[in-house]
Formats: C-alpha cells, structure tokens, sequence
C-alpha cells in the first residue's frame, strides 16, 4: 500500500520546489532551469514569476539574459509561449514537436490552411526565415505572397508552431500587460542532445512532484505517457493522494512538512504553481476555480494565504487592487498588506495598493 499524502503535504511540497517557501538566492539562470520554463504569455508576467521566488530580484536580470540569449521566448508546453534556458529549449522542442503539430491543425489556423500541405508550408517558412531576422509582420506579408487569399497572420502562427522560432527580446521586454503584435523572429539554432520522454518525467517531478501522470500530461500538453512512467516506476517512489490517484516523486525526494509555516506570496497571471497539475485543489479550492479561472484560457494573478490561493489581484493604472475570495483574519491582513506593498514598489514607484471589498 502506497503512502497516502494529505492535501497540505502536497501543497508544502511544491511550494518547496517552486522556491516559494523562501526566496532563493541561486542566479536566475538556475531557477529558470530548475522551474524548466515560465510561462510567457505577456511581456511582464516571468519578471513577476521571479521576482516571487528569487530573493533581490531585479527585472535587468532577466532582460540581460533574453538579450544575451541564455533564456529565449517561443511556443513551448502546451504550444503555449514560455521563457526558457537556450540550451534546454534546443532540448525540449523536439519532444514536444508532436503537440505543436497538433495545435497547428486546430480549427483556429483552418480558413488559411485548409487544403495546404502544413510540411511544406512549414518547409516555405523555414526558408523565409533561414539567414533572416523578420518581423512577426513581414513574415505574414511574406507568406501571404506565396499564399495568395489566405491570412498571412494565420499562417505565420502556423509556421511558429511546426519550425522552432524564437521570438526577439523585444517579445519579453518589461512594460506590457498585453500581447505583443508585432515581434521580431529568428530560426532556432539545430542542437543535438532531444530530451527524452524519462529524462522529461525526471525534470518535471523534481519541480513539480509527486505528481500523476494526468499531471505531467496537463503540464506537458503530452499524451499517452503512462508506458513512460510505467518504464520509470523502478526508479521512481509511489504515494497516493486523498482521492486515490497514485502519485510518482523521485527516490530521493522527501516530502515537506505538512504544518511547514509559508509567507503570503503574489503571483502573475498563468503562473507555473497554478498550471503544473490536472488536479489544482494541492493551492486552488475547486470552489475559487472559476475565480481564477475565468475562461477563454486565461489565468488570473493570484495571491497565496497559508499557501493557498485566497484571491486575485490586478493592475488598473497606478492602482494595485487586491481582491480577496473571503475576509483575511486579522494577523494574516497585515501580511498581505505588507507584500502587496513590496510587489507595487516592484512595479513601480507610483504604483498604490487597495483592496476590493469582500462581497
């Protein structure tokens, strides 16, 4: 019989391997390796992601390294944009290759490539771009000239998911809540060295664990994965949690301490902790879910108590609204005051904190 793990236990535990129980002090480079990626969205919300974890984070830090190149931006897990190390992109990419590939078939992309053979368009795009440095625009205008009635701008989102392409540092430059339109694009240098799918169960439950493998495959946006855990159980240890779903961490691996006393953290919209798991109720009730989880895929910022999700909070001009699920007791109010206040000095020196009334 597995050992059963509480809800709390699992919640310590990955709080621990996301560096949320105390900031981290190792370089930045190496959290972002450890978290394996941050999720990317819009420019602003992987400065906030590390700032929660990194202790004296400074948002120069992350725009030297996107400058330099050691972490680049491009459609990673769950065909989604993510921020990670170069090298582990190189390694990441061709794993996860068969999801893009699916993505770029969905119904979104059809009215420009329906009938179109996605290989060569993805081999038309390759050498568009080979040697060149375009814009998201001139790409689409590109394409479009050799597609003549179909949407460039469909077709250059296509070409993004079946070609590793990184997006420019201007893509993740601090400064906006929003997407970017336009972005310059480069072709992904070819590197040896695929992770493969073991290696990827390893690099996940070490910053994600113990976890199932509906979890790893939520994470991922991989399929038919239990063969791999499967192959791995040897060198793997099993648990189960509450709900009886077998859970998988590494042999030397020690979960936290269930009572293990946890700061109020702030986190940006999509962040990992929220994304990392099929079964979110180890930080998110399934009663807020739909608080955070609105629809239409987005992600709220969020803010932890205990180290759970107790609210959300938002950017409205040079206002910090904080927006709590229930009213905060009195000895955790001030702490949510008081890190409220250190995320609006992170964001900058104008910016004010306030609270939406509980309703």
């Amino acid at each position: 019989m597995n050992d059963v793990l509480s809800v709390r236990t699992l919640n310590r535990t990955l709080l621990e391997r996301q560096f949320l129980t105390g900031r981290t002090r190792l370089p930045v480079p190496e959290v972002v390796e450890r978290l394996v990626a941050l999720q990317g969205q819009e420019p602003n919300w992987p400065y906030l992601g590390l700032w929660a974890r990194v202790a004296g984070f400074r948002r120069e830090e992350l725009a030297e390294l996107l400058a330099d190149g050691r972490v680049v931006r491009s459609a990673s897990l769950r065909s989604t944009q993510h921020l990670s190390g170069s090298a582990d992109f190189g390694r990441w990419r061709p794993l996860l290759q068969p999801v893009l590939d699916r993505t770029s078939r969905a119904r979104y992309f059809a009215p420009a490539t329906d009938g179109l053979d996605l290989d060569e368009l993805a081999a038309t795009g390759r050498e568009l771009l080979a040697g060149r440095t375009l814009s998201r625009q001139t790409l689409a205008t590109e394409l479009a000239a050799r597609y003549p009635g179909r949407d460039g701008k469909l077709l250059a989102g296509a070409v993004q998911l079946r070609v590793p392409v990184l997006q420019g540092p201007d893509s993740a430059a601090w400064g906006g809540w929003g997407t970017r339109v336009n972005t310059s694009l480069v072709l992904a240098e070819q590197r040896p060295g695929e992770l493969s799918a073991g290696a990827a169960v390893l690099r996940y439950l070490a910053a994600f664990g113990p976890a199932g493998v509906k979890d790893f495959q939520a994470w991922s946006g991989l399929t038919r994965t239990r063969p791999v855990f499967e192959e791995l159980r040897p060198r793997l240890r099993a648990y189960r949690d509450g709900r009886g779903t077998e859970l998988f961490d590494l042999p030397d691996a020690v979960p936290a301490d269930p009572e293990l006393p946890v700061p109020v953290r702030f986190l940006p919209a999509y962040d990992n902790l929220l994304l990392g798991h099929a079964d979110r109720t180890r930080v998110l009730a399934d009663p807020d879910r739909p608080r955070v989880m609105p629809g239409s895929a987005r992600v709220l910022p969020t803010f932890l108590l205990d180290g759970f999700v107790a609210g959300t909070w938002a950017v409205r001009g040079p206002e910090l609204l904080v927006s709590p699920f229930r009213p905060l007791p009195d000895a955790a109010a001030g702490e949510v005051v008081a890190e409220a206040g250190r995320l609006a000095a992170f964001l900058g020196p104008d910016q004010r904190v306030s609270f939406e009334p509980v309703g």
